[in-house]
């Protein structure tokens, strides 16, 4: 089910110090809701409970450190939620991390934390939630992927395949949960001006055009909760919307153009350092 109406509503946003996370909850909250808060940053939290707190909302803020990697802290999380406030309404998870490097040299260790962290986060909140939503017999998730759960980028296979993996879990998730009431909407942008895309070294390689703020992508979920939308796809830049329609025609020639616009980064990026 759409959630139309904000106003009273219970929303548990984690990632929430920063970036869409901490968008997502200012929005919810200038619209009344009530927000749980959720991330690892525990003094990254409380400032942005301040920041949100002097919008002009009436619902309330509450903040719990949380390490979405850890299922007993989410389930924590998530009890802590209905304990406060009677039930869950809404999660949008937005914790995750973006690592890249040539798969030759990228550690299996790195491999691990982004699945950790990103797919195995999502799996965490939604089984932890779900059973106060099946007995409500209503509730909203709302899981965060990526453009690179679409499309296959070079330098990022790892972080291709958790978003991959949120794809896959979330269709398959609608599909179970037909007939409960109980809705998902996969966020799918293109790069957005959140620390990730300024990690160091990111611009060497990619050619980044940073389209979207995090209030944009914020905004774009609410207007989908509100329509009951599934399929999120954020896609200002004209390349990666060119690259997205023409994968649904010829997978091999996306590949083909990526692999080629790659190469010719990496020549140009060798030819500087030698």
């Amino acid at each position: 089910m759409a959630i139309t109406d904000f106003a009273g509503s219970v929303a548990v946003i984690t990632g929430g110090a920063s970036g869409i996370g901490l968008a997502t909850a200012k929005a919810l909250h200038a619209r009344n809701a009530n927000v749980v808060l959720a991330d690892i940053n525990a003094s990254g939290l409380e400032q942005a409970k301040e920041q949100i707190q002097q919008s002009f909302g009436n619902g309330q803020v509450l903040t719990v450190p949380t390490d979405v990697t850890q299922e007993s802290q989410v389930q924590a999380l998530m009890k802590q939620a209905v304990d406060t406030f009677g039930r869950i309404d809404l999660v949008v998870t937005c914790a995750g991390i973006g690592r890249g490097g040539l798969i030759d040299m990228f550690p299996a260790s790195e491999m691990q934390t982004l699945m950790t962290i990103n797919f195995m986060g999502t799996y965490h909140c939604v089984q932890a939630a779900l059973p106060t939503m099946r007995q409500q017999h209503a509730g909203y998730f709302v899981l965060l992927s990526s453009v690179a759960g679409k499309l296959g980028t070079p330098l990022l296979s790892g972080y291709c395949a958790t978003k991959w993996a949120i794809r896959g879990f979330s269709t398959a998730l609608r599909a179970e949960l037909y007939g409960t009431g109980i809705n998902i909407t996969t966020v799918y942008p293109a790069w957005v001006d959140t620390p990730m895309v300024h990690q160091e070294g990111m611009e060497q390689f990619f050619d980044i055009q940073i389209l979207l703020t995090p209030e944009q992508v914020a905004e774009a979920i609410l207007e989908a909760v509100s329509s009951g939308r599934h399929d999120l796809t954020l896609a200002p830049n004209p390349d990666i919307a060119f690259a997205l329609q023409l994968v649904q025609q010829d997978q091999d020639q996306v590949e083909r153009i990526l692999g080629e616009s790659f190469q010719r980064q990496m020549a140009k990026v060798m030819g500087q350092q030698a």
